[in-house]
């Protein structure tokens, strides 16, 4: 009988794995004893939600690999302790990813390791985790690749895969004036995203001091209009550098391991 079972599985799982549900073809092919006593409808219900489960974590992996995030942060690691000003409401309400369905923005600010960068790449795991595509920048290295892209004439492709990236992440704002032609390449970056999709965007000085990384006020006015008024504003601060909290950790679970 086991034989006859065999034979009839075989081009069975074959097409299984034709149609890419690699999952389902393994545990057919290589049935678990545990389940023998399951009906078929309970196996078969087993065997797509493992399938179903697979597909879904590649898809976020997928994702992930795109997002090409600056840090590994996750949004349940966030340190919530009395000596950091972040409000645990606010990046719960974040974490719904809500305010990409309303098309708004976060803005964050903060000096060197109040963890900024953490947040801002936490939210982006967040947001992949819940199916959306992600692009992670650094700004300087934006703006190089934005000008790479008008020197192989591919502007308009590079900004269109911008436009289309559901949350765009814009990090490290504000380490420089910036140029003329680069204030028309971020006021372009912010055009396109104005009530479109969402951007996060951290960097060390405070949303109210942006007019002055700007030449031209009119282009600083125009910034700040589509970014400022539909974001949410976080400004932290940290009597302790996350990098000096991250590194007790790791030394710490040495140490542990060690022991």
């Amino acid at each position: 009988m086991l034989g006859v079972v065999s034979m009839l599985n075989n081009p069975t799982v074959e097409k299984l794995k034709d149609l890419k549900l690699k999952v389902m073809a393994q545990m057919l092919s290589e049935p678990d004893s545990a389940l023998r006593d399951l009906s078929f409808e309970e196996r078969l219900g087993i065997m797509v939600e493992k399938q179903w489960q697979a597909k879904k974590n590649g898809r976020i992996q997928r994702l992930l690999n795109h997002a090409s995030l600056g840090l590994n942060a996750c949004i349940e690691d966030i340190d919530y302790s009395a000596d950091r000003t972040i409000d645990k409401k606010t990046i719960q309400t974040l974490s719904t990813c809500m305010f990409m369905e309303q098309k708004l923005n976060i803005v964050i600010s903060g000096k060197t390791g109040s963890g900024k960068s953490y947040i801002a790449c936490a939210l982006g795991n967040n947001a992949c985790r819940h199916g959306y595509s992600v692009k992670y920048f650094r700004i300087p290295e934006l703006l190089l690749e934005i000008q790479d892209a008008k020197n192989d004439n591919r502007y308009a492709k590079f900004m269109a895969q911008l436009q289309n990236t559901k949350l765009l992440i814009l990090d490290d704002i504000g380490l420089k004036s910036y140029s003329l032609e680069e204030s028309r390449d971020i006021l372009e970056i912010a055009e396109s995203r104005y009530n479109k999709g969402s951007m996060v965007l951290a960097g060390q000085i405070a949303h109210t001091q942006w007019y002055d990384l700007f030449p031209d006020p009119t282009i600083a006015d125009a910034i700040m209009d589509r970014v400022i008024h539909n974001s949410y504003i976080l400004a932290l601060d940290s009597k302790k550098s996350m990098r000096e909290v991250m590194a007790e950790k790791i030394i710490k679970n040495l140490q542990i391991g060690c022991g």
